[in-house]
């Protein structure tokens, strides 16, 4: 059978740059070892696969995997698919629309924005609030498997913690850019899940404050060696996640506050993602990530 696809570089405006993602459409009738077999064929960090949508109202069901396995929800694969998806529903004929994508996670909210002069642009809804998960790392193991010293870790009152905003990161704050510039994950697997613990997504997102302002800037590296995913060049639902540790550390104040985070600079794929977080009472009551993408290909799939 004939399956459509295309490859887009998400969270940047500009090709071979970002976060590459391979959307599969027509996947109706693929098993999941199937896609699990496509996702490792295409060796991104995460292969989107479209379906029609179980819910009225709602535009298409989303699978997402990595080459190692798949997952409830994921940032990049969501902008990526919604921006797709929508083009598929003639949004862009509008200019813009809203698209709900059925996840593992629950369905995703996602508003959509086309321009003839301007990449497409997408922004979900933070499927959940991030919550605090179990933290494995101290400060001295998270060094070791990161190849950092233990003085390196923490900056303000920043500390390390976990937090899953759909999917779980152990969240670690460094000192400065240089120290973040300078990670270097450990390849041995046991030093990593003595740091990260051994559940299925035992990732580390690093990073560190770089600007404050009217929006609130951070560069981070996200690392998953035991995912598959070496480093990765833009993590959406690792910003979900870390909506968490603002909260946590930074206490922002009621209102909307706006975050935007660098990644895939030391990869030469850079990045960025906007963050949105609406507080009310002191507390996180909803957000947004959002970005643009770019398509550079599309192609068949004959399986």
């Amino acid at each position: 059978m004939e399956r459509r696809f295309a490859i887009l570089d998400v969270f940047s405006d500009k090709p071979l740059a970002g976060n590459q993602l391979a959307v599969v459409l027509d996947a109706e009738g693929l098993s999941d070892a199937d896609m699990q077999s496509i996702a490792i064929e295409f060796g991104y960090s995460e292969t989107t696969f479209l379906t029609p949508a179980n819910a009225g109202g709602h535009t298409a069901g989303l699978r997402i995997f990595t080459p190692a396995n798949e997952l409830p929800f994921a940032g990049h694969p969501t902008v990526g698919s919604a921006i797709i998806a929508g083009l598929e529903a003639g949004m862009d004929k509008a200019g813009h629309g809203i698209v709900v994508l059925e996840e593992k996670v629950g369905p995703v909210r996602c508003a959509v924005r086309y321009s003839k002069s301007e990449a497409p642009y997408a922004e979900f809804d933070l499927p959940i609030i991030a919550e605090a998960a179990d933290c494995a790392a101290t400060r001295e193991t998270a060094a070791a498997a990161l190849g950092l010293d233990a003085a390196d870790i923490g900056f303000e009152n920043h500390e390390i913690c976990a937090f899953n905003g759909g999917v779980p990161y152990t969240m670690v704050p460094v000192r400065d850019l240089a120290i973040a510039q300078s990670a270097a994950p450990t390849a041995d697997v046991a030093l990593w899940r003595e740091a990260f613990g051994t559940h299925s997504h035992n990732c580390a997102y690093l990073y560190c404050r770089e600007t404050v302002g009217a929006d609130v800037s951070f560069h981070a590296r996200m690392f998953g060696p035991d995912s598959g995913i070496l480093e990765d060049s833009a993590t959406g639902s690792a910003v979900a996640a870390f909506a968490g540790a603002v909260m946590r550390f930074d206490a922002p104040m009621d209102g909307l506050h706006s975050v935007t985070v660098e990644q895939g600079i030391e990869m030469g794929r850079p990045s960025t993602i906007n963050l949105e977080i609406d507080v009310e009472s002191g507390r996180m009551i909803g957000g947004r990530i959002g970005g643009p993408a770019v398509i550079v290909a599309r192609g068949t799939l004959f399986v």
